[in-house]
């Protein structure tokens, strides 16, 4: 029976797979033909959505950017007639549940996306068909917790919620520590702008995260555990709570799991959208009911964490990994990577770049492979210039760097992290100085307030950011900055205040000329600061045709038609429209 699976992540719902999916289960059933229709999660090739795969003899055929008009052809010329609608197929056919043999997925390993894409979310029984909760059936009948957490100490596997620190260190350390109840808690609040990571495994595969904290919780001894997600992804949450509750339906959760003596249950806490509550001391008191507040450490949540018991904290990618490397062994996953980071690490690629999504690679693979070689470059042609790593925790790492190896070491060498792994790429058209200011303005806004130097030392730095951006800059401010920066890392209690400065400090390390070229010339070299614009007509070009003059809002433009058109720089209020309405490229910024 032929098999169809349409992406309906949250990016294959916004690019209108909910309509392509509903006018497919109308023709399949006018049309009265066999073929099982099922939805999955998001494939990774964003770009490409709606993504549609027919499964037919053995095969795979992948048709992207399908719309709900398209799907007549497609049922009526490949289901029922069996011939492929060559020219909408995003790549080759391949052997059934291959990946496409496009650029894009060549280059990937797929561990945590594994399933992603394949399997329907909202089934256990699929879960299960691939493998699913076999791992913690071989964990508990057959392993120690002692020797579960040497497994993933010899695995290599370092936390990627961002900070990087080994996955069976971490366990160790929760399972020696004393408590007669201990606590398990997967972070789910991802509140980096551009990253999307978290989001999509949960909506394509929720049940191995269950299965990779069921894992964790057997290992350091934990009873009852958290997925502390945002509020904001309805969508994760919703297949989140089937999936915990197919699990407790088949015995899988709750009282003696898989007929074991164990207990242990899973409970969701959904947060209101705290970029500090990533943090896993104010997550943990945000699960408590109290404001998402960082507190002192130590003492470390391994020793004290939820309600005052020892509790363990990983994200939805860590937990991920958890059930392949039980299956497949430590050894197996030491083996991607460089000898300090080890397996994979997913990316969700955004920005000037052409082909953007969700991208599983090894660890060492260069910023240009990603960018370049999976990514396909920059969009419309034009030059890269950066790339910013870790979110507004991150930090810009420039092109000529592009050869760096993706390592956790080598990533905190050039002054940005690995964070979370979003990866926001950036041309000549990105001012970093505007870049800065952005994230800056993000971050200060998700203070908690709590630090001195968190709180007035990121508002004093933003203010500078706004005046040199406005054309106000003055000598000082950049070496202002840098001073602000250093003693706001050394200063703040917890990760947010620490790598606050980051983006700011990691331009003006390999961009200062951009921050000299506002201050000292009132020049923006990118063009983007709107205040240090001037709009003007080049005289050869200008055909006279009105269409800029008639486009602009404040009557700044004069010109009989047929003759050149004038700007007066006085009236203009540099919005632009007049540039973007040009057929001619007769409106230059300078």
């Amino acid at each position: 029976m032929k098999e169809i699976r349409v992406g309906l992540g949250t990016c294959g719902i916004s690019a209108g797979g909910e309509a392509v999916y509903k006018e497919l289960e109308k023709e399949i059933k006018t049309k009265k033909l066999d073929v099982k229709l099922k939805e999955t999660g998001c494939m990774g090739m964003c770009y490409e959505e709606v993504l549609v795969e027919v499964l037919d003899a053995g095969h795979s055929f992948l048709y992207s950017k399908m719309t709900a008009d398209k799907v007549v052809r497609v049922v009526d010329e490949h289901l029922a007639a069996g011939k492929p609608v060559e020219e909408w197929l995003a790549a080759p056919a391949v052997e059934a549940d291959s990946s496409p043999a496009n650029d894009f997925m060549s280059g990937q390993q797929r561990i945590v996306l594994r399933n992603c894409g394949i399997i329907d979310p909202a089934s256990i029984d699929e879960y299960i068909a691939h493998d699913g909760y076999k791992a913690i059936r071989q964990t508990i009948s057959s392993r120690t917790p002692e020797e579960i957490i040497e497994l993933f100490i010899k695995s290599g596997l370092r936390g990627r919620g961002g900070g990087g620190f080994p996955t069976g260190l971490k366990w160790k350390f929760a399972r020696q520590a004393k408590g007669d109840k201990k606590y398990i808690i997967c972070n789910a609040d991802e509140g980096d702008p551009g990253a999307f990571m978290d989001r999509s495994i949960l909506e394509g595969d929720p049940h191995a995260v269950l299965e990779g904290m069921m894992i964790g919780a057997y290992a350091i001894g934990a009873g009852e555990a958290y997925i502390y997600v945002r509020a904001e992804y309805p969508l994760a949450v919703k297949r989140l709570e089937t999936a915990i509750k197919q699990c407790e339906d088949k015995g899988f959760l709750g009282k003696n799991i898989f007929a074991s003596a164990i207990n242990f249950k899973i409970k969701i806490k959904e947060g209101a959208g705290a970029f500090v509550c990533g943090e896993e001391t104010a997550l943990i008191a945000s699960i408590e009911g109290k404001r998402g507040v960082p507190r002192i450490r130590p003492p470390f949540p391994a020793n004290k964490g939820l309600w005052g018991k020892p509790t363990n904290i990983n994200n939805v990618e860590t937990f991920a990994n958890i059930p392949w490397i039980v299956l497949n062994g430590a050894e197996a996953y030491a083996a991607y990577g460089t000898e300090k980071s080890k397996g994979t690490k997913v990316f969700a690629l955004a920005g000037k770049i052409a082909r953007s999504g969700l991208a599983e690679v090894p660890m060492g693979i260069s910023i240009n492979d990603i960018v370049f070689r999976i990514g396909g470059g920059i969009k419309d042609d034009r030059r890269f210039k950066a790339v910013q790593m870790g979110g507004p925790s991150g930090g810009c790492i420039p092109a000529h760097m592009g050869d760096l190896k993706i390592d956790y070491d080598e990533i905190t060498r050039t002054g940005a992290i690995m964070g979370s792994g979003g990866l926001i790429v950036l041309d000549d058209s990105t001012c970093m100085v505007d870049l800065a200011r952005f994230f800056l303005d993000f971050t200060q806004n998700e203070s908690c307030g709590k630090c001195t130097f968190c709180r007035i030392g990121s508002k004093r730095m933003l203010e500078i950011l706004e005046r040199i951006t406005l054309g106000e800059g003055k000598e000082g401010d950049i070496e202002l900055l840098q001073d602000l920066g250093q003693k706001i890392k050394e200063s703040s209690l917890c990760g947010l205040g620490q790598t606050a400065p980051n983006p700011v400090l990691t331009t003006i390390k390999y961009f200062r000329e951009e921050y000299e070229a506002h201050i000292k010339e009132k020049r923006c070299p990118a063009h983007s600061c709107a205040a240090l614009l001037t709009y003007r007509v080049v005289a050869e070009k200008c055909t006279g045709c009105t269409l800029c003059a008639r486009k602009c809002p404040v009557d700044a433009i004069s010109g009989e038609k047929k003759t050149l058109h004038v700007i007066d720089e006085e009236a203009c209020i540099k919005c632009g429209l007049c540039f973007d309405a040009c057929r001619f490229d007769a409106v230059e910024k300078i």
